[in-house]
């Protein structure tokens, strides 16, 4: 059974099968050669010989695993020896190096010690780092970022991107009647290209941008964006491009200024907090995402191995796990990672479904369009069952 599988023509209920094969049971062990940033006064990692490691794929995850995003870092990890478990990817040795003492460091020892190919790391500013690192030893990177600036030039972002989602939920707000759109976006970078993007997708889909205001995520701010946008005649749909948390703060305000009967519209950042369907002011709420279906298998057999609840992104790691397997069928150990591989057009499928590499190091994938109901995300609108040419 191949580690991923293309995804072009398969339905639903296939790929859910493929995946549900490889989730066999089977007990996991973390890594136990697994390495972290050295500690102050330890020296440098012992070097392991070509010997020891012949016939092995080297492969390096670069991620947080102590610190303040350690326990993102610390899931994503637990997920990729899940992955290594139920694929029996013998053939992988991979290595954990810790960013959260310096990620170029950890890009160092990892290109030294000679992985071929990086996973990782989580934020854009570290993928910045590491690809300074990486490129001059010709290693490629295969990141979790969602940070569409750091893509191309031998790095590729698994993360899911925003763009795509937008476009995905106003495409279907369209579809079902609503044409004049607003939006209500943060006040970061990522808030920057989501006003881009809004723009674009109301634009593609034949419909009206009304307005975009931003918002720090504060009561105060909230109101004074639901405010301006009130005077700005009818509004049928609001798309908050933020957290799942500004969500909550921001639709109330909006209501209480005169948009009772807008459809809220969100992004894939709200999948990540389940919080959301034990809210009432966010019942009704659109918002487009990966499908769930295969990630709740995964997650009971996360808990099963590790006694709670994986991270939602800790899937990203699983399916990293998943294409470096597929690709190892027809990588020679010790030869550079054949980044061609990735960039096949029928794409790969795993557990946050089927997506393909672009050429410039983006990522595209099949989303579905969820409701936020009563204690649950209900899917509304099925994730498309093959790429378009």
């Amino acid at each position: 059974m191949s580690a991923s599988n293309a995804a072009s023509g398969a339905t639903p209920q296939a790929l859910a099968g493929q995946i549900k094969k490889l989730l066999v049971l089977a007990s996991v062990v973390l890594l136990a050669a697994c390495a972290t940033a050295p500690r102050g006064g330890k020296g440098p990692p012992a070097v392991v010989s070509e010997d020891a490691l012949d016939g092995m794929h080297r492969v390096a995850l670069l991620l947080p695993v102590t610190g303040p995003d350690g326990d993102v870092g610390q899931s994503i990890a637990n997920a990729t020896a899940l992955a290594l478990s139920d694929t029996k990817a013998t053939n992988i040795r991979m290595i954990t190096y810790d960013t959260s003492t310096g990620v170029a460091a950890a890009a160092k020892r990892a290109v030294a010690d000679g992985n071929k190919v990086i996973l990782g790391p989580l934020r854009g500013d570290d993928v910045v780092e590491a690809a300074a690192v990486a490129r001059t030893a010709a290693v490629p990177i295969i990141s979790f970022s969602n940070d569409v600036g750091v893509a191309g030039q031998n790095v590729f972002l698994l993360g899911h991107l925003p763009n795509q989602s937008i476009d995905r939920v106003v495409r279907y707000a369209r579809s079902q009647g609503y044409n004049r759109i607003a939006g209500v976006v943060a006040t970061n970078v990522y808030g920057q290209r989501a006003q881009s993007n809004l723009t674009s997708a109301v634009r593609s889909a034949g419909g009206t941008l009304v307005a975009i205001e931003e918002s720090d995520g504060t009561a105060a701010s909230a109101d004074a964006a639901a405010r301006r946008l009130a005077q700005l005649g009818q509004i049928d749909a609001v798309l908050i491009a933020d957290s799942g948390r500004a969500g909550v703060v921001l639709v109330p305000a909006l209501r209480r200024n005169g948009m009772r009967n807008a459809k809220i519209l969100g992004t894939d950042l709200w999948n990540i907090d389940g919080s959301l369907a034990g809210s009432p002011a966010m019942y009704g709420g659109w918002f487009a995402s990966v499908s769930d279906t295969l990630y709740t298998q995964y997650a009971a057999k996360y808990r099963a191995r590790f006694g709670k609840a994986p991270l939602r992104l800790s899937s990203l790691g699983y399916d990293s796990v998943l294409l470096i397997a597929r690709v190892a069928r027809d990588w020679r150990p010790g030869t550079k990672f054949p980044v061609a591989q990735l960039t096949d057009p029928q794409g790969f499928i795993g557990v946050d479904g089927a997506f393909r590499f672009m050429p410039n190091g983006l990522t595209e994938r099949m989303l579905e369009v969820q409701e936020i109901q009563s204690g649950k995300f209900v899917t509304i609108s099925p994730a498309p069952t093959q790429f378009v040419k």
